[in-house]
């Protein structure tokens, strides 16, 4: 999700759902060690529940910023073993580090030990052509003893080798059974599966046998999915604590929203409308006028006018 899960589409995303937990871009070790702090971990406070997920495998550096995560106020801090990009091979971090469960164990009680924010793990079921269960379930089992008591865990292989980012989210099978078993074999840690998922049913469905599901993809390009889902899967919850039940809300109030967050974002910090409804381009999916409304507020030669204009242009007034 690098550059699409930035802080604006993460406002955006909070909007549709309170009660989600929202995963930033994965952001590196390096950058936040040799790079502007604020520009890559500054957020809005209505975004949380939120968590920080890192590119990293230096334990040290993993824990000097697991202390910026905590610093700057994340919910939650993640390390990224998953993502198989040319990028972080050469870094020897994401979904090479599956090879090194050694290296993440280490990481990972670097960080448990300076933070008191959960620490996570997202990662692939395995790497390249192995194909075997006892893979993952050695690596969730290694990690886990350092301290990490939450996986995510995307039910394919990630292919380091003859495969693009993009082939990598498409071509390895999705193996569900396997995020399952490790449920079944792991019963004291919280599974989180994730891969493929696109319609709240194929979530409820896979409560059955893990303790959590992510989306990526689909809630970015159907972001209204998330609509349902505080009445769908937390309102008992809400119903049982101090926490408001969810809130009834339309795509055309989410829009109004997102207009009046633009205007403050351009009045305070001179950020541009076009770089926050890029965003929301899938908020009308499958509508009829939708083709029409996403061309207006994609069209960058609008850029001058303010946003409550370009929302009027988007629905024919």
């Amino acid at each position: 999700m690098l550059d699409w899960t930035d802080h604006h589409c993460r406002y955006f995303h909070r909007l549709l759902t309170q009660r989600a937990l929202l995963y930033t871009e994965m952001v590196t070790t390096g950058a936040l060690i040799h790079g502007d702090v604020a520009r890559h971990l500054a957020f809005n406070p209505e975004e949380h529940p939120v968590a920080l997920q890192l590119g990293g495998s230096e334990p040290a550096d993993l824990a000097h910023c697991a202390r910026l995560a905590r610093q700057w106020g994340y919910d939650e801090v993640n390390l990224n073993c998953g993502c198989p990009s040319e990028r972080v091979q050469r870094g020897a971090f994401g979904a090479y580090l599956m090879n090194e469960p050694g290296l993440v164990a280490d990481g990972i009680k670097a960080m448990v030990d300076v933070v008191d924010i959960p620490v996570t793990v997202k990662h692939r079921i395995g790497i390249d052509q192995v194909d075997s269960y006892d893979f993952v379930r050695d690596f969730v089992g290694e990690v886990s003893r350092a301290g990490c008591k939450t996986f995510i865990v995307h039910a394919r292989n990630a292919w380091l080798k003859g495969l693009s980012p993009k082939d990598n989210r498409d071509i390895p099978p999705l193996r569900y059974e396997r995020v399952y078993q490790l449920k079944r074999d792991f019963p004291d840690l919280v599974i989180v599966l994730n891969g493929g998922v696109t319609t709240s049913e194929q979530i409820q469905q896979h409560l059955t046998q893990v303790d959590g599901v992510m989306l990526g993809r689909e809630a970015y390009h159907n972001p209204w999915c998330l609509s349902e889902w505080d009445a769908r899967f937390f309102a008992t919850d809400a119903a049982s604590t101090e926490l408001q039940l969810p809130k009834t809300v339309t795509r055309e109030s989410i829009e109004a929203d997102m207009v009046a967050y633009m205007q403050q974002e351009q009045a305070i910090h001179g950020t541009p409308w076009p770089s926050i409804a890029r965003h929301m381009l899938g908020l009308r999916h499958g509508l009829p006028g939708a083709r029409h409304w996403r061309r207006v507020w994609s069209d960058h030669s609008l850029k001058a006018l303010p946003p409550a204009q370009v929302m009027a242009l988007a629905h024919g007034q």
